[in-house]
């Protein structure tokens, strides 16, 4: 027996998986003009999901994108996309296009945003990887330099993380690091990046270094100073993760999870630490009891 088809909400409307189409002339299609979130579902409950909306329209914002709908509209079309989906775990994908338009990059020749909103599972890594590690490598890929496009805009042009992704899986690795233009430490190609130092504080790379400023990973950062620790956002190079203790990564779709090796070199003992493995139970805990109730 097959599984019932998703229900999506396009431009005000749930609709079959099946029936769910963009126009070939949507700007989002054409040239990646437009803004996303990836927000998650556990225990029946969408975590952060004001946090992700309020992200959401600020990015729209930077890029003069005008989002056709209220923030009260898009939280409700979120929620009632989980329930027609009866989902109690899951991942939503949020998309804003700038809309249909004529070919050209000019966006005033949209007149309207277009909004998708997909709820469905995801599995990012294999099960065993949050057990074993993750290995890493440095991308020769570069992220942006801000004066381009500034890395706080989840836009839908993901091809430069695209490109380093690439690179890591030609290379055997599960995920790399991406520098900024100076040569610094900036995130990996989808999640940000952590590491204990043995002076006991953990590091992430500053939001001016390139990184974007995740919902998760500021999740993690409160957790940190739950557990009694210490964490510093600061300009960080290849050096700082050869010589950590521990790694660890987190994103929406990842949570948090370990990295054992980089660039071929053992990460601390080359097996997560013990403080990994105490934020990734401390994260899952929190991740399970909070967030916007679901009403199926």
């Amino acid at each position: 027996m097959s599984s019932p088809e998703l229900k999506i909400y396009l431009d005000g409307n749930l609709v079959p998986e099946s029936e769910a189409k963009v126009s070939v002339f949507d700007h989002g299609l054409l040239y990646g003009d437009g803004v996303f979130e990836g927000i998650r579902i556990y225990n029946g409950r969408v975590f952060r999901l004001t946090e992700h909306l309020k992200r959401l329209y600020s990015c729209a914002r930077a890029i003069c994108l005008t989002i056709p709908i209220s923030f009260e509209e898009m939280e409700k079309a979120t929620l009632d996309t989980v329930a027609a989906n009866n989902l109690r775990d899951g991942y939503i994908r949020l998309v804003v296009t700038r809309g249909v338009g004529s070919l050209g990059l000019n966006p005033y020749q949209c007149p309207k945003a277009g909004i998708i909103i997909i709820a469905s599972s995801i599995k990012l890594y294999p099960t065993e990887h949050y057990t074993n590690g993750l290995k890493l490598i440095t991308c020769a890929t570069r992220r942006p330099a801000p004066a381009a496009l500034s890395p706080q805009v989840k836009s839908l042009n993901y091809l430069n993380n695209i490109m380093a992704k690439i690179e890591a899986m030609q290379a055997g690795c599960d995920e790399g690091i991406m520098l900024n233009e100076q040569g610094y430490v900036a995130e990996c190609t989808g999640d940000n990046v952590f590491i204990l130092k043995d002076d006991g504080i953990i590091y992430t790379p500053s939001i001016a270094s390139g990184a974007l400023d995740g919902i998760t990973r500021r999740a993690v950062m409160a957790l940190i100073e739950a557990e009694g620790l210490v964490c510093k956002e600061e300009v960080l190079t290849r050096f700082d993760v050869y010589t950590a203790q521990e790694c660890f990564l987190t994103g929406t779709a990842a949570e948090v999870i370990p990295a054992v090796e980089y660039d071929r070199r053992p990460i601390g003992t080359g097996k997560p630490g013990p403080t990994t493995l105490k934020l990734i139970a401390a994260f899952k805990k929190l991740a399970n009891s909070e967030g916007t109730p679901v009403s199926y």
